[in-house]
């Protein structure tokens, strides 16, 4: 199950609550172990990780993480212990006992067959079919893997001990063991004499068919057979080690001819949400690795998915966040910075998301490799200009909230005081309240007589005894004037933002620096979800002129760009043409030098 790497998909710190029915699972699957052993397992005080992963055949697998290593697996809803676990406890699972050689074949992959197995003097493991077991080798009790056994062990015995003995989940060596800390199994003696139960061990094989058994070890316990039997469990497990190595090289020089295989079948097995989480995760990581310079921090999220990310993107595949599990970049994100660690994102301004920090320490960054299928994107643009392209403008709606002195007249709508509405569901409920209470002029239905809500909601003390009706532009007119102005904006792929008050346009403004030069100044970028940093790259490009960012006076974490010369027409046709922002909600293009003068 762990022969190839797995993808993690959360780490967590286990709560109290959780440590205590973990306790309780782990007592009941494993009733050796004592109180004190549990204490030990799961420790009230120190850290213990919950790990999500999914495995290369997109089975889905919690780990329990204590000290950094692994120490029981949950699959289906079953615990098992890993070899951290079993070393420390070797006799909490019925145990298997075969050699080295074939210890070997599993470590590939592969299943244990009972002609491989040699029992103790006393026989074979009591186990059920299923039941949770492991598998050392002759001279060493450390166990090397971990599985369910293939059928009972009376099954075993009458079938002549032929056939599969035990399906192999986790073994020493492999992914799992290689999440820890990779040390290697501690050498434990054996109590009980070993019997080969089946055929003999020549190479790697087990012959079938043998009728004698080959006693070992039998009846000597001198100092001088101690001395030898301490050497043979020294001599199996640096010959284990050797061999796990050796079949770790060979698994690499034939990967690269199995690559596109195994990528078939990773995505075979795993849903389209699996898929596209296990994308996400990649173009993250390689746009982190390859792409994010710390210059550029703190960097806009929607710019780090359209420049970054995208261009991390294998040949022949889209990201597509709806398609994931987590539906929203911001979702994503956040799993990244908790559960990761890997990323630290904050709300510069409101609505709109920054990555600020990125930990270039973190293990799963270090170890990530660029895949060998990624091509760098065809026509691709110069960097300065790359986020023009892409760049999708925010939906700006205007909206009204309703203020205290209002709150009576949309009582009837369920609306109370700061509730927003856009100007459509204004009129509507004005509507509505003028008709539910009959106040259409009798004799000429374009006026609405006034009522004592209306009097004092929409009239001037001055009108209160003059005006007794007012038209219905009027009536709607005054109400949207003394409701609170807002605004919406809808980010592509984010959450729908609402902020009080008018929205805030791009200011671009000339001002004079030593000797009378002009440089142009833009501020508000932020606002409309453009990273000041990639403005300033690509108007350096267009106008080859430099430019420099400064923090806005008063306005925390936002910034400005300054650049040499009188850059308005520029800018404008920047922010009108590739931003595509509409040209109301820019402010200063008045400002760019007329044709026929100096800039």
């Amino acid at each position: 199950m762990f022969t190839k790497a797995f993808r993690v998909k959360s780490n967590t710190v286990m709560k109290g609550s959780d440590r205590r029915k973990l306790k309780a699972d782990i007592s009941a699957a494993f009733p050796s172990l004592s109180a004190d052993d549990l204490n030990d397992l799961v420790p009230n005080k120190e850290e213990l990780n919950v790990v999500k992963v999914y495995a290369h055949k997109g089975d889905a697998v919690t780990l329990y993480v204590l000290h950094k290593n692994p120490m029981f697996f949950q699959l289906e809803k079953q615990i098992y212990p890993t070899v951290y676990t079993l070393w420390r406890y070797p006799d909490m699972l019925p145990v298997f006992t075969t050699w080295a050689p074939v210890v070997q074949k599993l470590l590939g992959g592969a299943d244990l067959m009972l002609p491989g197995v040699v029992a103790s003097s006393t026989g074979l493991p009591d186990i059920k079919k299923g039941g949770c077991c492991a598998i050392n080798i002759v001279s060493n009790r450390a166990p090397v893997a971990v599985g369910t056994a293939a059928m009972s062990s009376s099954d075993m015995r009458s079938s002549g001990m032929k056939g599969k003995g035990v399906n192999v989940l986790h073994t020493y060596m492999d992914q799992l063991w290689a999440f820890g800390d990779k040390t290697f199994p501690p050498v434990i003696p054996v109590k009980d004499t070993l019997v080969q139960v089946d055929g003999e061990i020549e190479g790697v094989d087990c012959v079938e068919g043998g009728q004698e058994d080959v006693v070992r070890n039998e009846g000597a316990e001198s100092e001088g057979q101690e001395s030898s039997e301490t050497a043979a469990v020294e001599s199996s497990c640096q010959s284990l080690q050797d061999l796990a190595l050796g079949e770790k090289e060979n698994e690499e020089e034939t990967e690269e001819f199995k690559e596109e295989e195994v990528q078939g079948e990773e995505e075979d097995s795993r849903s389209p949400q699996e898929a596209m989480d296990a994308l996400l995760f990649q173009c993250f990581l390689h746009a982190l690795k390859s792409k994010v310079k710390k210059s550029e921090l703190p960097l806009l999220t929607g710019t780090f998915l359209r420049k970054h990310m995208a261009s991390c993107c294998p040949k022949g595949k889209h990201i597509d966040i709806k398609k994931s599990s987590y539906k929203k970049l911001s979702k994503f994100l956040q799993t990244m910075q908790k559960e990761h660690s890997l990323v630290r994102v904050k709300e510069l301004s409101k609505g709109v998301d920054s990555i600020v920090e990125v930990d270039w320490s973190n293990p799963e960054l270090r170890s990530f490799r660029v895949p060998d299928d990624w091509e760098p994107p065809e026509n691709s643009v110069d960097e300065g200009e790359s986020c023009e392209v892409t760049y999708q403008p925010p939906e700006i709606t205007h909206l009204y909230g309703v203020t205290a002195r209002l709150e009576p007249l949309f009582l009837d709508a369920q609306k109370k005081k700061g509730t927003v509405l856009q100007a459509s569901e204004v009129r509507t409920i004005i509507t509505d309240f003028v008709k539910n209470n009959e106040l259409v002029h009798e004799t000429n239905k374009s006026y609405v007589k006034i009522n004592p809500v209306l009097c004092d909601c929409l009239l001037e003390k001055s009108e209160y005894q003059e005006v007794e009706v007012l038209k219905w532009d009027d009536l709607f007119g005054r109400t949207l004037s003394k409701m609170q102005s807002c605004h919406q904006l809808q980010f592509p792929g984010q959450a729908p933002v609402v902020r009080k008050g008018q929205v805030e346009p791009i200011d671009i403004t000339i001002a004079s620096r030593g000797s009378n030069k002009k440089v142009t100044i833009i501020k508000n970028l932020e606002g409309f979800g453009i990273e000041p940093s990639v403005v300033a790259d690509t108007l350096q490009y267009r106008v080859q002129a430099s430019y420099v960012l400064h923090d806005v006076p008063g306005a925390k974490d936002r910034q400005l760009v300054q650049i040499q010369g009188n850059q308005v027409q520029h800018v404008g046709k920047l922010l009108l043409e590739q931003y595509q922002i509409p040209r109301k909600y820019i402010q200063g293009l008045d400002k760019a030098p007329k044709a026929g003068k100096k800039k």
